[in-house]
């Protein structure tokens, strides 16, 4: 008997992205200190109609996972979580996160929804491996990855430029029987 939800947490759930969305996941893209965390391209904002490509073709590519982040109180979107460029023959995923409401950062939230999509990605899809990248200077994120037993596994050292100043863009890991020891901790 299943017992533990696949996709709900207590604050979140894992869920799909709607037309509705749309507008609100826009204004995440005109962010500078939003866009500089995903992407090592320039800060550059996205139109709606770029967001809504990138969701309708996700689905189709059988190789991804693309969830909205949403709140369980009020149904809200408040960041999307994606497992990609999945190798079935080798079980290894890529994994990217980006949390757009500003109003709810440090509030525990990406650690839930981190441990949703490992749970999805390990006990569902079956997964080995998932890997991520980011960058040195987003500490949040680093301290975020390493608490969920994420392990360093190297660097691209000066990967950008930004500001005048050189960034390593680093590498983490996590293998399934990490997690799965650590979730077994987290549960006794």
């Amino acid at each position: 008997m299943i017992t533990k939800s696949i996709r709900k947490g207590d604050r979140v759930y894992l869920g799909r992205f709607t037309e509705e969305d749309l507008d609100k996941v826009s204004t995440w893209y005109h962010d500078d200190e939003y866009m500089r965390c995903m992407d090592a391209a320039p800060s550059f904002p996205l139109l709606k109609r770029d967001f809504k490509d990138w969701v309708e073709l996700k689905p189709r590519e059988q190789k991804s996972f693309l969830f909205a982040i949403r709140m369980i109180e009020d149904d809200s979107v408040i960041g999307w979580v994606d497992l990609d460029d999945i190798l079935w023959v080798h079980r290894n995923a890529w994994l990217a996160i980006g949390i757009g409401e500003r109003k709810i950062w440090d509030q525990g939230l990406g650690y839930e929804t981190m441990q949703l999509v490992l749970n999805f990605a390990f006990n569902e899809l079956n997964l080995h491996r998932v890997q991520l990248t980011v960058f040195s200077y987003n500490k949040r994120a680093i301290n975020l990855y390493e608490r969920l037993g994420f392990k360093y596994e190297g660097a691209q050292r000066e990967f950008l430029q930004r500001d005048g100043e050189l960034h390593d863009m680093l590498m983490y890991g996590i293998l399934s029987h990490e997690w799965l020891k650590n979730d077994e901790k987290k549960r006794s």
